[in-house]
């Protein structure tokens, strides 16, 4: 980090002096934070919050907690890269991912919160909601899926389902995705450019494009009928993928209280060894190729 300084006149002495410049101290400090995050910091702090994550994962199990988490947010915004992170290290019977794909004819007859209901975890579990019941405030009013009176609805009873989770003991928690245009763009075109990632991309996200404006007029209105006291929207920044995913795994270690309860160290007997027992040849099998 430079700090620029600026050279003054002293007219005492005739000499020019270097004068400290607070402008350009506070500009260094701002270009430091948002740069993106060097990869063998982010792993080095992923590492510490994956260890409280076992640790929370354990104290849910033993105490029969039930935990919902769901992850929201304009397209390419990090949601499914923290979802991953997090579910990656955890044992999957007790996090799992629920992430729903379009209504069925017989769904699109039921209750709108049926199909979802049906994902909620049992005592000692965690449900990681790639997407929710928010599609219909989002997706469903802006490409027009659903009527406006159902929209108008879901906006009224989308609190009061809450609220009846929340007293059920269901500990929820949601999480807001945020990303600028210029760096959903920048998304985009990687998606397209790279095989592994073009699925990423469907013609609805295409489609979004457009409809910048419109999105973010249904998410304030979505925010003020469902940001309440009592299950409040957490707002997470993803332009820094490595930033927002250590943000959001730390804050929501935070929000539940637990303690360490995972296995201590052990030593493993030594292996035992049948003599009489003859191995089949190689022969009888059939190998993958070792290509590599």
């Amino acid at each position: 980090m430079s700090h620029k300084n600026s050279k003054k006149e002293d007219k005492s002495s005739g000499k020019k002096q270097e004068v400290f410049d607070k402008d350009a101290l506070y500009h260094d400090i701002e270009d430091e934070k948002h740069k993106k995050m060097k990869k063998d910091t982010y792993y080095k702090e992923l590492r510490k919050l994956e260890i409280e994550l076992i640790k929370l994962q354990e104290w849910v199990k033993a105490k029969k907690l039930k935990v919902v988490v769901i992850f929201e947010g304009r397209d390419a915004a990090g949601k499914g890269g923290v979802i991953k992170t997090i579910a990656g290290c955890l044992n999957p019977r007790i996090c799992r991912v629920v992430a729903l794909g379009t209504p069925t004819e017989k769904e699109k007859t039921q209750w709108y919160f049926q199909r979802y209901v049906a994902n909620l975890p049992a005592g000692g579990e965690i449900v990681l909601f790639d997407r929710s019941w928010y599609n219909r405030a989002g997706v469903e009013k802006v490409m027009g899926f659903c009527t406006n009176e159902e929209y108008e609805e879901f906006l009224r009873s989308c609190p009061e389902f809450e609220k009846m989770l929340i007293r059920s003991g269901i500990i929820l928690i949601k999480y807001w995705f945020s990303v600028s245009d210029h760096e959903q763009e920048k998304r985009f075109q990687d998606r397209i450019k790279d095989p592994t990632k073009r699925w990423k991309i469907s013609p609805m996200d295409i489609e979004s494009r457009d409809k910048w404006v419109e999105y973010s007029m249904a998410k304030d209105k979505m925010f003020a009928y469902t940001d309440t006291k009592q299950s409040p929207w957490y707002v997470v920044e993803g332009d820094d993928k490595r930033r927002a995913r250590l943000n959001c795994i730390s804050h929501l270690l935070s929000l539940i209280p637990y303690e360490d309860l995972t296995p201590k160290p052990f030593k493993l007997p030594p292996l035992k060894h049948d003599v009489a027992y003859v191995r089949p040849p190689k022969t009888d099998q059939t190998y993958v190729p070792e290509k590599y």
